[in-house]
């Protein structure tokens, strides 16, 4: 926040930049009275007048040329100096503020090299042709510490503005990076919600497609079996809302109290899966190879869903009769391996427009660091294969 003199100053350059000449002008006729004692007294002011002038009225242009301004103003010290004026921080003032300006606005490389010009330009005549003959000290180390005041003064201004106007890019930069980050994570929910409908609506549905399929059938044939199949097409039904309802549950306020808190599904729940495919007329076997070991939930969740699409698949794509699920646990990875025997096939990627099936079951196994492969099979059927890591699980 700045100062209310710093605002009257930034908005009222040329007022500021006016009475700072005056008083600048007034000061440089008073230096040059400014004698030490003994010196001769030059009678004639009009030369010292029309530099005090120059001097200051160069400085109307200090902000859009500080280099010309500095070059003016130490001349019109310069020949001061020469006219056998002491070299005081009254006559030197334009000088002094036009390198000020020059600091703030340019390089430090700039900077120094006018400094030391200035400074030459003015300690150079004053030893040449002082008619006063002032001491040494006040024509060399007196000049040498008023100049460099200001150029300290504006090297530390600009470089204070710099290291504001980097820790503000900072912090700009910081609140883009945090943005692009909560709409990238906003994404990422987003494509991981819709991956869980996919698999949710798709399998339920395809099941209960299937269901309502055999009970029309066996109304006509068996009709004594109807009963059982309408119970099992009610569960799946049943089962689909409680899905929907537990992974939309994200999208709720944290402090809703009718969020669902049901776990995530996994391999645990594998054989209501296999089972539920009963009804359907489709035989699931399930083999597993090597120890059986706990999951992480993300590499839980995942199996379970690649195994759902993949049966899913089946029921919907494949004129077949059975299905085999086989996992093998080995020493770093889970393979799951989904064969069937049909003779009509789903195509190995999904046409443009519909079938994101393989490509969601994909997406999964890449998420945990995992791959999946699927295709045709040389004998007949298809079959989809997925390598899962084991991540170890801390106790």
């Amino acid at each position: 926040m700045s100062i209310p003199w710093q605002r009257y100053a930034d908005d009222h350059v040329r007022t500021v930049d006016t009475m700072t000449a005056a008083l600048l002008f007034a000061a440089f006729l008073f230096g040059s009275e400014v004698q030490v004692p003994g010196a001769h007294r030059d009678d004639s002011v009009l030369p010292t007048i029309a530099l005090a002038a120059a001097s200051c009225t160069a400085l109307f242009w200090q902000r859009s040329h500080p280099r010309t301004v500095v070059t003016v103003t130490a001349l019109a010290a310069a020949c001061a100096g020469a006219l056998g004026h002491l070299l005081t921080p009254l006559l030197l003032g334009p000088v002094m503020l036009a390198l000020f300006r020059l600091a703030i606005d340019t390089d430090r490389r700039t900077t120094r090299l006018f400094f030391f010009a200035t400074l030459f330009a003015v300690v150079i005549p004053a030893f040449a042709v002082d008619p006063n003959d002032h001491p040494w000290p006040l024509k060399t180390l007196g000049p040498a510490a008023w100049l460099v005041l200001p150029v300290a003064t504006g090297s530390t201004v600009r470089m204070k503005e710099a290291y504001l106007e980097a820790v503000q890019a900072r912090a700009e930069y910081a609140e883009r990076s945090r943005e692009d980050e909560a709409r990238h994570r906003v994404a990422e929910e987003r494509m991981r919600i819709a991956r869980e409908l996919h698999d949710v609506v798709a399998h339920h549905l395809a099941l209960a497609n299937a269901q309502a399929g055999t009970a029309a059938h066996l109304a006509r044939t068996h009709p004594e079996q109807v009963q059982r199949i309408l119970t099992d097409l009610a569960g799946t039904t049943s089962s689909a809302l409680r899905e929907m309802k537990s992974t939309v549950a994200v999208l709720r306020q944290g402090d809703d109290p009718d969020a669902p808190l049901a776990p995530s599904p996994g391999l645990a729940q594998l054989a209501d899966l296999t089972d539920a495919f009963g009804g359907t007329g489709l035989t699931v076997r399930v083999g597993t190879e090597g120890s059986p070991r706990p999951l992480t939930p993300g590499v839980d969740l995942t199996a379970y869903r690649i195994v759902q699409e993949a049966l899913t698949n089946v029921a919907k794509h494949a004129a077949a009769k059975g299905v085999c699920v086989h996992l093998h646990y080995g020493d770093d990875q889970l393979t799951i391996t989904v064969t069937d025997d049909g003779t009509s096939v789903a195509p190995a990627e999904p046409a443009p427009g519909h079938g994101f099936g393989l490509i969601g079951m994909r997406e999964r196994a890449r998420s945990v660091g995992g791959a999946l492969h699927a295709g045709h099979r040389p004998a007949g059927g298809f079959e989809v294969t997925t390598r899962l890591p084991l991540y170890p699980i801390a106790p």
